[in-house]
């Protein structure tokens, strides 16, 4: 199979077109290669196809945000390798046309067949150590399912609906429209049977004839290591049904991570700050530092100034994709001025400035050399 050109190379525009640009560029490529205008012409129905498969997920917010990531890699089938008449391609030709001039092309040529169901998504709060180590959580969701009385077929005694004879099962009637093209035929959903190529003649009293009602279903999600806010997952076939026989939609568990109290993160890797006293910092100390295992003794020199920072290899997020494979815990020292001094521990402090120089306090002499040198 020939390697897939980029989709923005095939509706010639760039990377960060904005959606107006992604639409005309494929409206005029859609009007030059329609293969109702180019009867016959196999290179003309190719690039129409083409064209018509990348404006599929460039207008897709979803797919477009995966193939900008990932390239065709990152549909899982949707696009890649399945060609734009294979299996899993979800597209809609009429739909897509349509939505510029009104109707599809082609008189009829498309018959309506078995539609997949619509995805879903869960917002899912978790807790930030949840979401370091992972976990199973159990959600319950409120969705679209098929009917238990009429097994989704929308009659009483649960036989299967019978074919329009409007559209002739197609769920669509032809009709001829003038265009800039000329007069071509437009296909629009049948009224008789609301465009779905059947009818209910006995409805069941459950669902009302629609074959499908709300439920709510409870789902065991096991949350991988490693998870950070706004990332998601997605329960396969655990969206809504499909029409006509389609397969079910996917459900997409997107995670949302509560602050913690002591610990923040960017990516893998864990931040903290740690308080010293102004004695612990001078003469150096061992400290009971906190991570996300819980503390870890670690001892910081003599001389130690505010905001330095330490780093512990290995402990921070574990990545659930790489085996073993740990961030790293990095805390930033804050050495706390002591405050509500009484009277002898103020006189203990001014003894020990009395005796102190300027090699006590590099940064303090670095600042007034630097100024001294800016008033020559």
């Amino acid at each position: 199979m020939p390697e897939k050109r980029d989709y923005y190379e095939v509706l010639g525009v760039a990377k960060g077109a904005s959606d107006e640009e992604i639409k005309k560029a494929y409206r005029k490529l859609a009007k030059q290669y329609h293969p109702d205008l180019n009867p016959d012409d196999k290179a003309s129905e190719a690039k129409f196809k083409e064209a018509s498969e990348a404006y599929s997920v460039l207008s897709d917010d979803e797919k477009k945000a995966r193939y900008d990531q990932f390239g065709h890699a990152g549909l899982d089938g949707a696009a890649a390798g399945g060609g734009f008449d294979g299996a899993g391609f979800d597209i809609n030709l009429d739909d897509i046309f349509g939505s510029f001039f009104g109707g599809g092309f082609g008189g009829g040529r498309r018959r309506a067949g078995p539609a997949r169901g619509a995805n879903l998504k869960y917002r899912m709060g978790l807790e930030f150590l949840e979401a370091a180590f992972g976990c199973e959580k159990e959600i319950t969701i409120t969705k679209e399912d098929l009917c238990d009385t009429c097994h989704g077929t929308g009659s009483k005694d649960g036989s299967a609906p019978k074919r329009c004879t409007t559209c002739n099962g197609t769920g669509q009637v032809s009709q001829r429209q003038q265009t800039m093209f000329g007069t071509v035929m437009t296909n629009r959903p049948c009224s008789a049977c609301g465009g779905q190529g059947a009818v209910v003649t006995d409805p069941c009293p459950a669902c009302a004839g629609r074959g499908r009602r709300q439920k709510k279903k409870t789902l065991k999600v096991r949350v991988p290591a490693g998870v950070d806010a706004g990332q998601s997952i997605v329960l396969q076939n655990e969206g809504e049904p499909g029409q006509k026989g389609g397969g079910y939609g996917d459900l997409y568990v997107e995670f949302h991570i509560r602050p913690h109290p002591v610990f923040t993160r960017e990516g893998f890797q864990t931040f903290c700050e740690v308080p010293v006293t102004f004695v612990q910092a001078a003469l150096g100390a061992e400290l009971d530092v906190p991570t996300i295992d819980g503390p870890v003794k670690y001892r910081i020199k003599d001389g130690t100034q505010t905001g330095e920072r330490f780093t512990l290899r290995g402990k921070g997020i574990p990545r659930g994709d790489r085996n073993g494979y740990r961030g790293d815990h990095v805390f930033v020292v804050a050495v706390e001025v002591p405050k509500h001094l009484d009277a002898k521990q103020k006189d203990l402090l001014k003894e020990f400035e009395a005796i102190s120089g300027d090699r006590n306090y590099e940064k303090r002499r670095s600042f007034f050399d630097k100024l001294k040198e800016g008033f020559k």
